[in-house]
C-alpha cells in the first residue's frame, strides 16, 4: 500500500519557513534551519513534503551509512574494506530520509555505540551506528531541540558543522561522514536556546498560524481533499512539485558557477559590523545564504535582493541581546 505525504505545492502560506528549507538543500553547508514558533503551523508537514519530492540518492547496497559510491574519499571505514577485498560497491537508489531524534534519545542513540569488549578481547572494531549515520545525505529533524539536553545539542551541532562524527571510547575510535540538513524546531515559551547554540544555527525563521480567513479556509478545504483522496490530490499538485526539483537541480548546478564579489563580502561585513553581531559565523552565512538563492532564481550574480533575504533568514537570532533582556517574536524580524 502507498502512502501519500502531503503535496509540498498545496501547502498554503509559511514562505520564509519554505524558502529557508530549500536554501540548505541547496546548499547544505549554510548549516541548517532553526523553526521557532506556534504548534500547529506545519513544520514538521513541510520537512516531509520537501524530503518527499527531493530525487533519489545513489547509495552503497546495504551500507548502514548511506556511502555515496561516487565519492570515495568519504566512503565509510565498511566500504573502504569492500574495495580493500576487491569487492565492488554494488549501487543502489533510494529516497531521501527524514530521520527524527527523540527528546529521550541518548548519546549513544544519537552518535553510535562501540563494541569495547569485542575490540578489547578479539580486537575487532564493531560499531553500531546511531541516528548521524542513518541520517547521512537526508534531513535530521529534531522537534522542541530547546527541550534537548545542551550536551546532545553540542554534539548535534559539532557534527553538522564539520559533517564527520568521530566517536572515540577507552581508546577505540570509529568515524563516518555526517553530511544532513539539520531542521530544529521550538516553541519560545517553553524555554530558550542558549545564545551559544543559537547562533551554531546557520538560519533561523519564525512561524504564525496565518492570520487571512480566506488563506485559512483554503487550508481546511485542501486538508479535507487530501483526506477524502490521498492519490488524486497529490496528482493536482505533481506539476508543481516536479517543476520545483527542476529548479532544484539546476540551482544545484549553479551554484558553484556563483562568485561572491569583493564589492559583495565588504557590504556583508559592514552590515555585520554595524549590526554588533558576534564572531564571524553570521558573515559566512549571510555569503552562503545569498549565493544559494541566487541560485535559486537561476542567475549566477548576487543582487541587492539575495543580501536582504540573507539577512533576514541569518541575523536576526544572532542579533546582541543585554543581559536578563528576554526574547521576543519581534526580535527575530528585520
Amino acid at each position: 500500500m502507498k502512502r501519500f505525504l502531503y503535496p509540498f505545492s498545496a501547502i498554503v502560506g509559511q514562505e520564509e519557513m519554505k524558502l529557508a528549507l530549500i536554501l540548505n538543500v541547496i546548499d547544505p553547508s549554510i548549516g541548517g534551519v532553526l523553526i521557532r514558533g506556534e504548534k500547529g503551523t506545519g513544520k514538521s508537514t513541510v520537512v516531509r513534503a520537501l524530503a518527499d519530492i527531493l530525487p533519489e540518492i545513489e547509495v552503497v547496497e546495504g551500507c548502514p551509512f548511506s556511502c555515496n559510491p561516487d565519492d570515495l574519499e568519504s566512503l565509510c571505514p565498511l566500504c573502504q574494506e569492500r574495495l580493500a577485498r576487491g569487492e565492488p560497491l554494488v549501487r543502489a537508489k533510494r529516497k531521501i530520509r527524514v530521520v527524527e531524534l527523540p527528546l529521550s534519545a541518548t548519546e549513544d542513540r544519537l552518535v553510535g555505540s562501540l563494541d569495547i569488549e569485542a575490540a578489547l578481547t578479539k580486537g575487532e572494531k564493531r560499531f553500531e551506528p546511531g541516528l548521524l549515520a542513518t541520517a547521512h545525505r537526508g534531513i535530521l529533524y529534531v522537534d522542541e531541540v530547546n527541550l534537548l539536553p545542551d550536551h546532545l545539542v553540542d554534539t548535534l551541532l559539532d557534527v553538522a558543522a564539520m559533517g564527520v562524527n568521530y566517536v572515540e571510547r577507552e581508546g577505540v575510535s570509529f568515524m563516518h561522514a555526517a553530511r544532513f540538513v539539520l531542521v530544529g524546531t521550538m516553541n519560545p515559551e517553553e524555554g530558550e536556546l542558549r545564545p551559544q547554540l543559537l547562533d551554531r544555527f546557520g538560519l533561523c525563521v519564525t512561524v504564525e498560524g496565518l492570520k487571512d480567513p480566506k488563506q485559512r479556509v483554503l487550508i481546511m478545504e485542501r486538508r479535507a481533499a487530501f483526506e477524502a483522496d490521498p492519490e488524486g490530490f497529490s496528482r493536482r499538485f505533481a506539476e508543481e512539485n516536479q517543476a520545483l526539483v527542476q529548479r532544484l537541480q539546476e540551482a544545484q548546478e549553479l551554484l558553484q558557477q556563483i562568485e561572491l564579489s569583493p564589492e559583495i563580502l565588504y557590504q556583508i561585513a559592514k552590515k555585520t559590523i554595524t549590526l554588533g553581531v558576534d564572531g564571524h559565523r553570521a558573515d559566512l552565512t549571510l555569503a552562503k545564504t545569498a549565493r544559494a538563492h541566487a541560485a535559486y532564481q537561476l542567475r549566477t550574480e548576487i543582487l541587492e535582493e539575495d543580501l536582504k533575504i540573507a539577512e533576514r533568514l541569518a541575523l536576526p537570532h544572532r542579533l546582541r541581546r543585554r543581559p536578563f533582556e528576554e526574547i521576543s517574536p519581534q526580535a527575530f524580524k528585520i
